[in-house]
């Protein structure tokens, strides 16, 4: 099978596109055909090797798993003999967890694990647009941030894959939604169910007179210290960019204040919590109230072309990698 190989850190070049061996499904695992994956900022992120925590979850001096990509949408081609919860033919959509890997044409992932039904009547490449931002922005908002009905929530990075799924989640749970993006994506957020819209370039939120519930900063863009004033009294600061300076003010506003500041690891939550948080999303999906947001798609032969536009940092939801397969499978 062909498969997009990362051997060393560094620039969308070292990307490779190599034929290896197509996996077998374990006695609990099932086959997946790939027919649509994502490149996110986090794939990006482990592909440069950059950061310092990065790094500790994909090798000190070299890739420990040489495949990226963790959002996939597919047929399950064959199961392991186990498995009770999917059949072969079902078209499927998830996530592969720290595994990563499904930068490929096939995967085998645990039955049990972030994987579901596709949703009727959507297209590959919309199902795997869902997983990443949605298994971030839920556990975030819902676990960590208690949001409720009536609150008043700020999404800073609104037209991100993280960033969009947070404000259709944050309608979902009945908060009113501020939208921080550029003019250019005001009307997509809007249409998401964005209730105002800051443009960053034109205005600091944080300098203004609101104050929120909720900041949930989707690409690290800002923090905690030049967010508290603009958060109303037990008002929580999220954020997904982990920092020392962010674990140290996790720490010292868990013992102090009113006002907090958190990180969640919502990548390395156990995959039982994964698979009910999808089926959770799936639900929204089928009533309608939860779309997937695509920027463009790559085929798995531009898989470093995806990743420079990425590397931009200015992209619209999800950019998608579309996996046509030959006769031979």
């Amino acid at each position: 099978m062909r498969a997009a190989v990362y051997n060393r850190y560094g620039s969308p070049e070292v990307l490779e596109l190599r034929e290896i061996e197509k996996p077998i499904p374990k006695d609990n695992e099932v086959l997946i055909k790939i027919y649509a994956a994502t490149v996110t900022a986090v794939d990006n992120i482990f592909r440069r090797g950059d950061q310092f925590f990065a790094r500790m979850a994909t090798g000190v001096t070299k890739p420990k798993v040489p495949i990226l990509g963790s959002d996939l949408a597919g047929e399950i081609e064959a199961v392991g003999k186990d498995v009770k919860l999917f059949k072969t033919g079902d078209q499927v959509f998830g996530d592969s967890g720290a595994a990563t890997g499904t930068h490929a044409e096939y995967i085998c992932l645990p039955e049990t694990g972030p994987l579901a039904l596709k949703p009727a009547g959507m297209t590959f490449e919309d199902a795997t647009a869902i997983p990443y931002g949605g298994l971030t922005a839920l556990p975030f908002l819902r676990d960590k941030a208690k949001i409720q009905e009536g609150q008043r929530v700020l999404v800073n990075g609104a037209s991100g894959a993280v960033g969009s799924m947070a404000v259709q989640l944050s309608r979902n749970f009945g908060a009113e939604v501020t939208a921080v993006c550029s003019s250019a994506n005001a009307e997509l957020v809007k249409s998401l169910g964005a209730d105002n819209v800051i443009d960053y370039k034109l205005e600091d939120f944080t300098q203004n007179t609101s104050a929120y519930d909720i900041i949930f900063d989707t690409i690290g863009k800002s923090s905690f210290s030049r967010c508290k004033r603009s958060l109303r009294p037990g008002g929580i600061y999220l954020t997904t960019v982990l920092t020392m300076k962010i674990l140290l003010q996790m720490l010292r506003t868990s013992k102090m204040g009113s006002k907090k500041a958190v990180i969640a690891f919502t990548g390395l939550r156990p995959a039982a919590e994964k698979a009910k948080d999808l089926a959770f999303l799936k639900e929204i999906i089928d009533s309608g109230k939860l779309k997937p947001v695509i920027d463009r798609s790559f085929s798995l032969d531009q898989i470093a072309e995806a990743h420079r536009y990425v590397d931009q940092g200015h992209k619209k939801g999800n950019v998608i990698i579309t996996i046509v397969h030959d006769k031979k499978g």
